[in-house]
């Protein structure tokens, strides 16, 4: 081999390397280093941790009864200078204790730029003077997944502050955690929530960061500031969509508002105060509130699926097959008996659905939500409809069809993650027949209901046609890194 084909071996080389961390921004980014460490908190390490454990220690006096056995699923804490709402802020050790996540979204509001939609740092970690903490791959998967709400904004991550000012405490109080930060600015509350939702687990905690009231004398303050906290601790997201004077993080805090409601979590006051009682005048202050939000009971309430019996899972069936033919412009009589049926409050409950359609046992079209964010009756409209006219796998439903389809109707579980050590534990863990699985790997994820056992009941077999369905290699389940979920259904079939 000529030195002149070599040199072009190595140009080439270089020139894809180069195009390689162009294409995957959190590769070719460094560690955010602090901005506001001097400022907001100490430079000093020895200093950060000093002041953290005073004010953790002042937190020690306040009296809080919090909740035994249940789950800390998100907090709101406030991200002024520590000299200001550090106090607040350090209640935080209350709930911390005994606890580990492996994953901490924090939702800051942006106060510096003026965007619409959220930034996300493309760094690889953030540096405080406690040192550093990774980025949370899922920061990739949502700019990626969702181009349209996510995106890295350069002047953001190097001006913003709600973000840095959380992390020495979280750092102080807790271990072995990467971040997802998220700085929101205007844009569909909704769609915030359903984006963020995908990327939430059992070892996931939310972290809002907002002060409350901005700059209003001392009794006016106190007066609005705990007129918020009701609004938050009632999950009133109406009555949140009222900016005025509210919160600088309202934002954040309505989608944490919707994510507790869709949950069923149940919101604590840990502490509340103003600059006024810590270090500022009273003539204009601003407030700061911790507020813990705990699972409840209600979720596991939610997972049981005695309630349905076969009788009310017809009714459903009967709902989606009108609903299809009402698309289709066939007229189907409305019986005051379905009207009446559907007005039973078990439809209102909220649970992740699936409509499958078959035609002579084959499949004609299968969508469904794995999460539990709507209520039932909603939910089997809106998957019949999807899986009749929506499944990208399909052509749209005619209605010569209709006559012909099979309908079936599962009523889902909430998933919940499934620890295993490799790919042979994995399989001893799975139960055929039992189990409905997802798989997630970085942007690629699929499932597959438990009735799917019936034609792949090798677990091998399952395993390696749910990767491959997700895009993935078929022996990507024997590699590590594989998020593996399950789930049960209750199901419905027409009876014919």
């Amino acid at each position: 081999m000529t030195p002149l084909i070599c040199k072009l071996i190595k140009l080439f080389i270089f020139l894809v390397g180069i195009l390689f961390l162009c294409t995957h921004p959190v590769l070719a980014q460094q560690v955010r280093k602090p901005v506001y460490d001097g400022s907001f908190y100490p430079k000093n390490r020895d200093d950060l941790i000093a002041l953290i454990n005073y004010y953790t220690k002042l937190a020690e006096n306040t009296p809080v009864s919090l909740p035994v056995g249940v789950a800390l699923k998100a907090l709101i804490l406030p991200h002024a200078g520590y000299i200001y709402s550090g106090f607040t802020a350090s209640h935080s050790s209350k709930v911390f204790t005994g606890k580990k996540f492996n994953k901490i979204i924090i939702m800051g509001p942006d106060h510096h730029v003026g965007f619409t939609n959220c930034a996300i740092s493309n760094a690889s970690a953030f540096k405080t003077p406690l040192g550093k903490v990774n980025i949370h791959p899922d920061s990739l998967y949502l700019c990626q997944k969702y181009k349209e709400l996510f995106r890295p904004i350069k002047t953001s991550d190097s001006k913003e502050h709600s973000i840095e000012v959380q992390i020495p405490f979280l750092q102080h109080y807790l271990q072995g955690f990467q971040i997802v930060p998220i700085v929101m600015g205007p844009g569909d509350i909704q769609k915030y929530a359903d984006a963020i939702d995908t990327v939430i687990n059992s070892e996931t905690l939310i972290v809002v960061s907002s002060d409350l009231s901005h700059y209003l004398p001392y009794a006016q303050a106190v007066k609005t500031d705990h007129e918020t906290i009701r609004h938050i601790l009632e999950l009133n997201t109406q009555k949140l969509s009222d900016k005025n004077h509210r919160a600088c993080g309202i934002i954040p805090i309505q989608v944490l508002t919707q994510l507790a409601v869709r949950h069923h979590w149940q919101p604590l006051l840990l502490h509340y105060s103003n600059s006024g009682d810590t270090a500022g005048t009273r003539e204009k202050v601003v407030g700061y509130a911790a507020i813990a939000f705990y699972e409840t009971s209600a979720i596991n309430h939610r997972k049981g699926l005695s309630q349905m019996d076969k009788e009310k899972g017809d009714i459903l069936l009967r709902l989606a097959r009108n609903t299809i033919a009402d698309s289709l412009n066939i007229e189907i009589a409305e019986s005051d008996e379905l009207s009446r049926a559907l007005a039973d409050d078990i439809f209102n409950s909220h649970r992740g659905t699936f409509v499958t359609l078959k035609i002579n046992n084959q499949l004609r079209g299968c969508i469904g939500n794995l999460s539990a964010d709507k209520s039932i009756l909603e939910s089997v409209k809106d998957n019949a409809i999807n899986a009749a006219f929506h499944d990208p796998r399909f052509p749209s439903l005619s209605k010569k069809e209709l006559d012909n389809v099979d309908i079936e109707i599962s009523l889902l579980t909430d998933p919940q993650p499934l620890e295993y050590k490799d790919g042979n534990d994995l399989l001893d863990k799975l139960r055929p027949n039992v189990d409905g699985v997802i798989i997630r790997k970085g942007v690629y994820s699929a499932t597959f209901l438990p009735q799917v056992w019936e034609q792949l009941p090798d677990k091998k077999s399952f395993l390696e046609h749910l990767c491959q369905k997700a895009g993935l290699s078929s022996d990507e389940w024997r590699q590590p890194g594989l998020e593996v979920m399950v789930y049960q259904v209750q199901y419905f079939e027409e009876d014919h």
